[in-house]
């Protein structure tokens, strides 16, 4: 039997999201289980364009292995017009067979993201990528508000789940609430997880 594992699946662009995504495997390892960081590659609407199944930098190509092992799913994107980017959509139009068989059923999840600006779609986003994780059955976690940092915030964080305030130039670093806020809900999802595993 495998060692029990935090799926944390992103896309990202410039940086942000993946950042975020290892914040995220922080608090899931504070919460007692291991996190397994993987990400997807790009879309591209050349139909002859081949991603390498080994990225250059960065996270390994996530497979549906990953995702049925999992035991619980962290989801992560940047905001594309107050949706999921393209990349983990495609992702997970690919999961049919996950879903025919139950394979994520009862198992927790999660979701993250990152904006250009502000008010730039992030609750919208995240409700974009909890919807197929419903369709598959799984239990979605958000982060409470007993979570003293989501009252404080001036960037990025919701109820919803984590997220972050990347600026225009997608140049500003996650703040201090905001990392708070990452690795409280990695860590409340491997608790979760944990639990419903006993």
């Amino acid at each position: 039997m495998s060692t029990p594992y935090i799926l944390v699946l992103y896309y990202s662009r410039h940086g942000a999201t993946a950042e975020m995504a290892r914040q995220i495997a922080r608090g899931v390892e504070q919460g007692g289980l291991e996190a397994r960081v993987r990400t997807v590659p790009a879309v591209s609407t050349e139909c002859e364009a081949v991603a390498p199944d080994i990225p250059a930098e960065g996270a390994l190509y996530a497979t549906l292995d990953d995702l049925k092992g999992c035991s619980g799913l962290v989801l992560g994107s940047p905001t594309r017009f107050g949706n999921m980017a393209a990349p983990l959509k495609y992702f997970l139009d690919g999961t049919s067979s996950l879903w025919l068989t139950g394979g994520l059923v009862g198992k927790p999840a999660a979701v993250f993201t990152s904006t250009a600006s502000l008010h730039g779609g992030q609750e919208t986003t995240q409700l974009s990528m909890m919807l197929p994780l419903l369709h598959h059955g799984m239990i979605i976690t958000g982060i409470p508000y007993s979570e003293p940092a989501l009252l404080e915030t001036r960037g990025g964080g919701t109820p919803y789940g984590a997220s972050h305030f990347a600026t225009a130039d997608g140049k500003r670093s996650l703040d201090e609430h905001e990392i708070t806020l990452c690795r409280a809900l990695g860590k409340r999802l491997a608790e979760v997880a944990r639990k419903l595993e006993s």
